[in-house]
């Protein structure tokens, strides 16, 4: 299948020779293998540990434990269903399964674009290759049903020719240019980390014009980074402002809504462990004692002797009980701003049943879209608490104190 069969010590060393990587996507050249079976192969290790993410199947209804999520995002497909996310192995599965999702009949029926689809699979580098980047975000998820079979796994990361780290999704690189990074400069070690910044990062999809070979105009929803500000929360905020974006209208405050994706890596970028030039992949994916990177993608605590123990300097019980503390702050944060916030929201919704004016509620709305864009920001990410624990308390604090100084606005 490879141009290029590398043995595992001397990828190695190059991995910790050489500082700079590819950081776009292939164009045209050898058809991109989707299949993770394939690269088996030459790299069983590997495979046989990414093959371990599904045993981590189990389904937590998030909906259930925290019933505010309903009211926060009434009127968004999120109120309908929200799971905890599971390993690698599942993503198209959770992706399928979901009620998000809803139920298409044909390519051009159901509620989500093709964009849904980005972060789910290697097909779509396969896609992206052989439709091109525009007409793969143009249409409706459905349309590309019967090309999406592969989970997340090895395309989505590597060039299949030269085992690289590199980005697959061309959008990550556009975003790191209205950054300001160039790609030249761009380290081996950061790479460890901008992988996984290609799906575990804030984004949203971007209306597009273009028209095809064909003449035919066509609108692109096209996944596209917010960071031509910066990476914090409030200078994607000020961006989306800006655009007077929303991502859809509360069903009940009648506020412009943003909704957080998955801002693990812009968060991380604030903790001390990045700030050290630890990466995603040095607690994620640590060597195994057979000199190979585990694949199997879980939280550091579930390996924490190849993970954690290998800087910090104390037993397994004492770091847990540490982590415990952290989380448990972040929780009960957490829940004061969603039981602020979806007070808000009720009570905004009374305002208008009342006979409240658009002109009185303009600043309130706005109000309260700030709060939940910095809550759910904070809480989108999953491993917030433990990446940066200051800056998510932070965040929660913000929330806190704006949702409640919209409250009393409303009375």
């Amino acid at each position: 299948m490879f141009k290029l069969k590398i043995p595992l010590l001397t990828l190695l060393l190059m991995t910790l020779m050489f500082p700079v990587c590819a950081v776009a996507a292939d164009k045209g050249g050898a058809a991109v293998e989707s299949r993770s079976e394939k690269w088996k192969e030459d790299y069983p290790d590997q495979y046989n540990s990414w093959f371990k993410t599904r045993s981590n199947d189990k389904i937590d209804d998030m909906l259930a434990e925290y019933p505010q999520l309903a009211v926060l995002w009434a009127g968004y497909g999120f109120a309908k269903d929200y799971n905890a996310p599971r390993g690698h192995a599942y993503a198209l599965q959770s992706n399928i399964n979901t009620l998000r999702t809803g139920a298409p009949v044909d390519q051009k029926t159901g509620p989500m674009p093709t964009a849904c689809w980005t972060c789910k699979s290697p097909d779509v580098p396969r896609m992206i290759q052989e439709d091109g980047e525009m007409e793969y975000f143009t249409g409706k998820w459905a349309k590309y049903g019967d090309e999406m079979a592969n989970a997340i796994g090895c395309a989505d990361c590597h060039n299949q020719e030269t085992m690289e780290l590199t980005l697959t999704r061309p959008f990550v690189a556009r975003g790191l240019e209205a950054a300001g990074i160039k790609k030249k400069d761009i380290t081996q070690n950061e790479m460890r980390s901008l992988v996984c910044a290609q799906c575990h990062s804030e984004y949203y999809f971007k209306k597009t014009e273009w028209t095809d070979d064909k003449g035919t105009k066509k609108t692109a929803a096209v996944v596209t980074f917010p960071w031509e500000n910066g990476f914090t929360a409030e200078e994607m905020e000020r961006l989306y402002d800006s655009y007077e974006f929303k991502d859809w209208t509360h069903k009940i405050s009648k506020a412009p809504m943003l909704k957080a994706q998955h801002p693990g890596y812009e968060i991380a970028k604030t903790g001390v462990h990045y700030q050290r030039g630890v990466s995603c992949a040095d607690c994620h994916m640590p060597a195994t004692k057979d000199g190979y990177t585990d694949h199997h993608i879980v939280s550091p605590l579930e390996n924490i002797k190849a993970s954690c123990l290998q800087c910090h300097d104390e037993t397994e019980s004492q770091l847990k009980a540490t982590i415990k503390a952290k989380k448990q702050r972040k929780e009960h944060m957490m829940v004061l701003a969603m039981d602020s916030l979806a007070k808000a929201h009720l009570e905004a919704g009374k305002a208008w049943e009342l006979g409240a004016t658009e002109a009185e509620m303009k600043e309130i709305l706005g109000m309260i879209r700030s709060a939940q864009w910095r809550w759910d920001y904070s809480i989108a990410s999953h491993g917030s608490f433990f990446h940066a624990p200051g800056e998510t308390l932070r965040l929660l604090g913000d929330s806190l104190g704006k949702a409640q100084d919209a409250r009393i606005a409303l009375v």
